[in-house]
């Protein structure tokens, strides 16, 4: 049987937002604690990032901001969920960003059915979630949407099968999304465990080995670059 990084390689581009988005208007955004620019901005909340994101699309005439996958980053350091007294620092980035609009659609890459949702509530998580299941070259693995809006997960039924291209859902405001400015966080995770609508989207450097294993880069199914 083919590794899973194969089987994403073998896939034709695809893209998980707005197909009216050409290529064109992607650039690539560095948040890593190395990005001088970032460090002197320093943005404290939702509305300081998001600012911060608007000027740095209009100064290169892009829409879409992308990057992030194994990425080490300060910004985690306002929220416990990523440090506290009970566990090591998670502060590396695990999945691929898509910073863009708010409400901006959000696509199916590829065939899958809903393997479950959640709208994970709290300061740097989630928000409204939604993780698909696919099955190629009898392969399984899944796909994990983040910092969705509240109308993606209403009405929504685990099981419910979305075509390639089909809108799965939209990009939440920071009120909603875990205090972040719009962006979809994209994960490919090979097993999920007993993981439901949620899975570590940041991880220490004790467990990036795992991840890395785990949850290939997410830039091999889409191929942005």
């Amino acid at each position: 049987m083919k590794p899973l990084p194969s089987i994403l390689k073998s896939l034709p581009p695809t893209t998980v937002i707005d197909s009216n988005i050409e290529l064109s208007k992607y650039i690539v955004l560095d948040l890593s604690v190395t990005n001088s620019e970032l460090i002197a901005n320093k943005p404290e909340n939702a509305d300081d990032f998001e600012l911060f994101i608007s000027n740095f699309l209009k100064k290169n005439n892009a829409e879409v901001a992308f990057g992030g996958y194994i990425e080490g980053r300060t910004l985690y350091q306002r929220s416990t969920i990523f440090k506290n007294d009970s566990i090591s620092e998670r502060n590396i980035h695990i999945g691929l960003d898509l910073w863009t609009k708010v409400g901006t659609r959000v696509i199916a890459p590829i065939d899958g059915k809903v393997h479950s949702f959640k709208n994970n509530i709290g300061l740097g998580d989630y928000g409204p979630t939604i993780i698909l299941e696919h099955t190629v070259e009898n392969e399984i693995f899944y796909t994990l949407y983040g910092h969705l809006s509240l109308e993606s997960i209403e009405n929504l039924s685990v099981g419910t099968f979305f075509n390639k291209g089909e809108q799965i859902g939209n990009l939440g405001s920071s009120d909603v999304n875990g205090d972040y400015a719009p962006h979809l966080h994209f994960q490919i995770i090979h097993n999920i465990e007993a993981y439901s609508g949620d899975y570590p989207g940041v991880c220490s450097t004790n467990d990036l080995n795992f991840y890395i294993e785990n949850c290939p880069d997410p830039n091999l199914l889409l191929k942005i670059t």
